[in-house]
């Protein structure tokens, strides 16, 4: 049997740095008010005898947990399948890991999901959410609301009316769509089809609108409702193709449904992008970059949208920003065309 050694306390580390205890207080947890020269001795001192937080007590002096929810909307099959989640998440785990903050990851997908976040967030065991992934009339951000929790989202929100108030980080998903379309109309394209998102999302609502801004009048016949899923973008094509034989051009909604897209185009046997021009949406290398032809897409920085996300939430947290700060319309990042051999 070994012995454990006993872990330093804030005693231990008070008469190390040759201060108060209650000034090694302050130091650990991130007050204000100690004097630079004797704040930097406290450290050291906590260096030198690995002393750790106990972090109880630390939220009783701070009120503050060190935690923050991430809820997706989504079943826990889509969001590890779907690489999308993966780059976001990454960049809110970078820029929560970079601040000493606790990621706590909440998934829903049906309404005892939503039920028991709703439950878990008003038991005050996080200092706020980050939230993504939303469908129409989702119960969460009540659910939230509720709780009182500062919270920012991922997309445009669509459940207030746009009467602002709600921070939130998007792409211009609407820009991005034209700058597609338009790609496709100076490729000499006259039959352009769009296979959309959910349409329940407001980031498939914005791309089909940013479609019908370029395409007005366009056969109603060319725009099918896809899942971002590939599945999902298999089965839109398919109806675009008994529809329209004679489509010479496909905008997917995500690279996803392009690449489903791009695999019934392969069985019906045209060529892309010979007989028909592919774009897709994200700019997810692994697919973008792997499919056949390579997929000319749209692309808005995914780990980018959840790095600021954390950022504006981490800001409200302490205190430097408010939700409105964001903006009440939101913080809109630009997306770029990236021209590869789908058109």
């Amino acid at each position: 049997m070994t012995d454990t050694a006993p872990r330093p306390t804030l005693e231990a580390v008070a008469a190390r740095a040759g201060v108060s205890r209650a000034t090694v207080s302050r130091v650990v947890n991130g007050s204000h008010g100690v004097r630079e020269r004797l704040a930097e001795r406290v450290r050291r001192a906590v260096e030198e005898l690995g002393y750790v937080p106990n972090q109880a007590a630390r939220s009783l002096v701070t009120k503050r947990h060190d935690a923050v929810a991430v809820i997706v909307a989504e079943p826990e099959t889509r969001v590890f399948a779907d690489p999308f989640f993966a780059r976001q998440l990454r960049g809110i785990s970078k820029e929560l890991t970079a601040h000493d903050n606790q990621l706590v990851l909440l998934l829903t997908e049906d309404r005892d999901d939503h039920v028991r976040v709703g439950r878990y967030l008003a038991g005050g065991h996080v200092d706020g959410a980050l939230v993504f992934s939303l469908h129409i009339d989702d119960p969460l951000p009540q659910l939230i609301q509720r709780a009182g929790l500062p919270t920012v989202y991922g997309g445009r929100p669509d459940w207030n009316g746009g009467q602002g108030g709600v921070s939130y980080v998007d792409s211009d998903n609407r820009g991005g769509a034209r700058d597609a379309v338009r790609h496709l109309l100076g490729l000499g394209r006259a039959r352009i089809a769009h296979i959309t998102g959910a349409l329940d999302q407001t980031a498939a609502v914005d791309r089909l609108d940013g479609f019908r801004d370029v395409m007005a009048g366009a056969d109603p016949r060319l725009v099918a409702e896809g899942d971002f899923t590939p599945a999902g973008g298999e089965r839109a094509m398919r109806r675009l193709l008994d529809r329209c034989p004679d489509l010479d051009a496909v905008f997917a909604a995500n690279d996803l449904m392009a690449a489903g897209a791009l695999r019934v185009l392969r069985e019906h046997g045209r060529r892309v992008p010979d007989d028909v021009a592919v774009v897709g949406f994200d700019d997810m290398l692994p697919i973008a970059e792997q499919t056949d032809p390579p997929l000319t897409t749209v692309r808005q920085d995914i780990e980018e949208m959840g790095r600021l996300m954390t950022r504006l939430l981490l800001r409200e947290l302490d205190g430097t920003g408010t939700p409105s700060e964001g903006g009440s319309d939101g913080v809109i990042l630009p997306t770029t065309l990236v021209r590869r051999a789908s058109a």
